[in-house]
């Protein structure tokens, strides 16, 4: 029954208070945000395949003592792209290279998408980035935190007039509805879709896997 179940948010400061949640004999499990999708790793005793090639955790089950990491943002993304992508983007730029951008880097390729990473410390970065590299790259996926509420008001620095008609981005940001990064793009007329559809859709999927193991 689902009266049965709860969940609820474990605010740790570092991740090593992890420990205390496997402690519990009644945790199930726990879903896995910024910034300790890759450090809750170390933590685990197996990876799903799919966890293990990305390199990101986001859902962690916890079954007869075993901890295992999965990641469902791969499957909240890829029925995103699905629904999403036109015939003509072959090529993307994926925005930041934290644990959320690895998932994505692994379904863009997964799909045929060939993919560069744009991050601070990466060879194409955020001061490098040109107009020109947006133009050949019609698909844009924005994976960092930037403009996330409360802090509407930021937006990455990006050349926004080298979108067009032609580019699809995808802000996996869901709160606010639209950042001042999906407002940009529209403007400068891509198609754009933010990250609730793909927040909704892994969240299934980690409901799926709890569940499923209880039976």
């Amino acid at each position: 029954m689902l009266d049965q179940f709860s969940y609820t948010i474990f605010d740790l400061q570092e991740i090593d208070e992890v420990e205390n949640l496997f402690s519990d004999p009644h945790l199930l499990g726990f879903n896995v945000t910024i910034p300790y999708k890759e450090k809750i790793i170390d933590y685990l005793d197996e990876l799903s395949d799919e966890a293990r090639e990305i390199g990101a955790v986001n859902c962690v089950l916890i079954h007869e003592g075993k901890k295992t990491g999965y990641n469902t943002d791969a499957f909240g993304f890829e029925k995103t792209l699905k629904i999403h992508r036109k015939s003509h983007q072959h090529s993307a730029l994926i925005l930041g290279s934290g644990g959320a951008a690895k998932a994505i880097q692994y379904i863009l390729n997964k799909n045929g998408i060939s993919t560069q990473i744009v991050s601070r410390n990466s060879d194409l970065n955020f001061k490098n980035l040109d107009k020109e590299t947006v133009e050949n790259s019609k698909i844009i996926v924005q994976c960092t935190p930037v403009g996330t509420f409360p802090n509407t008001d930021d937006c990455l620095d990006f050349p926004f007039e080298g979108l067009s008609e032609n580019h699809l981005v995808i802000d996996l940001i869901y709160n606010p509805n639209y950042s001042k990064f999906i407002m940009k793009s529209a403007e400068n007329n891509a198609k754009t879709v933010n990250g609730y559809y793909m927040f909704e859709q892994q969240a299934e999927k980690a409901w799926e896997i709890w569940n499923n193991k209880k039976k």
